[in-house]
């Protein structure tokens, strides 16, 4: 793919993401999305808080697209290197995380995780939207170009803040309003949850890994020290 369409690409994504974000909104819209997103926000929701995620991530990828055009990679380090943080150790993980993650619930049981009176809140097209589309987007990006992968330690420390954050947030949520963001943590005991929760962290760690070995697999050593960068 030529520099143009990569950046043509991602302009699109960007938009798509961005259009997500304001569509799901409690603002000027059924009252019924309003109750949803009552008792900690929008942002309460990991699908929601990937969309935002999604579209911080495309929006660094258009801007180094431009930049790479006007001022040269040598210039534009910063960015790239930003850019491959952002999407080596959160927005592949967490897009993957979520697609799985729901999918295997929601085929269990959606009730635990996406009650189906919220078909009559949210289209069909929306929901495949936060938890279906997402994925490819991210595998796209593995093969459109190569990333460069932080050291391992570096990687997985900043995923683990980022998890344990919202962890953190999920756990003050309940402690302020009585309420869980998702049904089925209703159900759990504390023991259950702290399960719950460790074989979350368990799980998106893999899928660090696999993103990691699916970047070599693709890319080889290219990305390596001394290794030119597309």
């Amino acid at each position: 793919m030529t520099r143009t369409s990569m950046c043509v690409y991602h302009l699109f994504v960007l938009s798509w993401y961005i259009f997500l974000n304001f569509y799901i909104s409690p603002e000027g819209q059924d009252p019924r999305i309003s109750l949803i997103f009552q008792n900690g926000g929008k942002w309460k929701y990991l699908t929601l808080l990937n969309l935002l995620l999604q579209a911080i991530f495309f929006g660094v990828a258009c801007l180094e697209d431009v930049l790479k055009r006007t001022k040269g990679e040598k210039d534009i380090k910063f960015v790239t290197a930003f850019r491959d943080l952002l999407f080596t150790t959160l927005a592949f993980p967490l897009s993957t995380f979520v697609f799985l993650a729901f999918w295997i619930i929601f085929l269990y049981d959606r009730e635990l995780i996406y009650p189906k009176v919220l078909d009559t809140v949210f289209p069909v097209w929306l929901n495949h939207a936060m938890h279906t589309f997402i994925l490819p987007f991210s595998l796209v990006e593995v093969i459109l170009r190569p990333h460069c992968y932080p050291l391992r330690k570096k990687g997985l420390t900043l995923l683990t803040a980022a998890g344990l954050a919202y962890v953190s947030r999920t756990l003050w949520i309940y402690s302020e309003t009585g309420t869980w963001v998702y049904p089925m943590f209703a159900k759990l005991s504390p023991v259950g949850l702290a399960a719950l929760f460790s074989l979350s962290h368990i799980f998106i760690i893999g899928i660090y890994l696999f993103g990691e070995k699916l970047n070599h697999w693709k890319w080889g050593d290219r990305m390596q020290p001394g290794k030119k960068r597309k």
